[in-house]
């Protein structure tokens, strides 16, 4: 299938409802920018390694980056996302029940900044495309379990490894620092955590930013009445418009999720910072490697989790905590009954 930023144009300029499933999409990103995206960088910030302008743009190039190079190594996380539901045969109904799908994403993901809770777009990604297959199929045939399972795995690998190897990464480097001076490793760890978040974002792009690349091929693939499951090359064009939406989604309104996350949580100073990045880091990494699509928000809300119970459990606000539990449990009947009655609105509009 080309491509080509020529013929992409030229697709949106045939076809109505492609114009209005890509711009759901990238409403989708945008969204993803200001609720997910803040979660590399918010240690950083909130420990003053860096300002929140200057984490922001590193946090736009990273996720470039990463889109970039992961693509190129596998794109695995982004064909998932292609081939989890069939939407049939039929090209009309198809975008008009991904585009109610997206619309539901960013009904749920609007609410949940509204609060100020960190909730996992991929996870609301993931339920209301479901939600969409289920209201126009009336059933469960339109929904590949192969693929849907591997989100069950990425939930559980998110969540063990993001708390097991904070907690780790924690203790490693209080072991190797716990007779250094004070002063000294203040100063490296400053260094250190811009290095986590420039890694935290990277991981970021490689995850999400694939997954959002997946959705606009699926647009595609639908709009043409073509087979979902093929495998094809990322479009260099795609990679760039993903990273440069959810840059300005960031910078729109990261600050509350940073505030969340950063300190509301746990209150954090800079080597568990550093801790906490290179740990959902490494957890990010593993599952992009393997293909499986995670919550960047699980891997790194849970890793924060794990360096503050280093010191002690008591040093985590399970307030803070239980919210954002309940909003994942949540995200998937919530988001996906959403897909669900827009899809069915949609259909009857359009």
């Amino acid at each position: 299938m080309d491509l080509s930023l020529e013929y992409f144009l030229g697709q949106l300029a045939a076809n109505p409802l492609l114009i209005l499933a890509v711009a759901l999409t990238l409403g989708v990103i945008l969204v993803n920018g200001w609720t997910d995206a803040p979660n590399a960088i918010a240690t950083c910030v909130v420990t003053r390694c860096m300002s929140a302008r200057a984490a922001i743009l590193m946090a736009a190039v990273f996720n470039f980056l990463g889109v970039l190079i992961m693509s190129m190594i596998n794109a695995t996380v982004a064909e998932t996302i292609t081939k989890m539901v069939d939407f049939g045969s039929d090209s009309h109904e198809a975008i008009v029940a991904l585009s109610a799908a997206l619309f539901a994403i960013v009904v749920w993901a609007t609410l949940a900044w509204f609060f100020g809770i960190p909730t996992s777009e991929s996870h609301a990604l993931i339920a209301g495309l479901t939600g969409g297959a289920i209201a126009l199929h009336g059933g469960l045939e339109g929904i590949n379990g192969s693929e849907w399972v591997k989100v069950l795995y990425g939930l559980v690998i998110s969540v063990v490894l993001g708390f097991s190897l904070g907690w780790l990464v924690c203790k490693v480097v209080v072991l190797l620092f716990r007779r250094a001076d004070r002063q000294k490793t203040e100063r490296i760890f400053r260094a250190a955590q811009i290095f986590g978040a420039a890694c935290m974002s990277f991981m970021h792009g490689a995850q999400d930013g694939q997954k959002f690349m997946g959705v606009i091929l699926l647009s595609l693939f639908l709009a043409n009445g073509q087979n979902t499951g093929i495998s094809v090359q990322m479009p260099v064009w795609l990679m760039l418009l993903c990273s440069v939406v959810m840059g300005l989604g960031t910078s729109i309104g990261g600050k509350k999720i940073i505030k969340s996350v950063g300190m509301d949580m746990v209150r954090l100073e800079k080597y568990q910072g550093f801790s906490a990045d290179i740990a959902a880091s490494l957890a990010l990494l593993f599952s992009s490697v393997f293909g499986i699509p995670v919550s960047t928000t699980h891997a790194k809300t849970t890793a924060i989790m794990g360096v503050g119970a280093v010191k002690r459990l008591s040093a985590i606000n399970f307030s803070v905590v239980k919210e954002m539990g309940l909003t994942w449990i949540l995200t998937f009947p919530g988001c996906g009954l959403i897909g669900f009655l827009m899809t069915k609105l949609f259909m009857w509009i359009f």
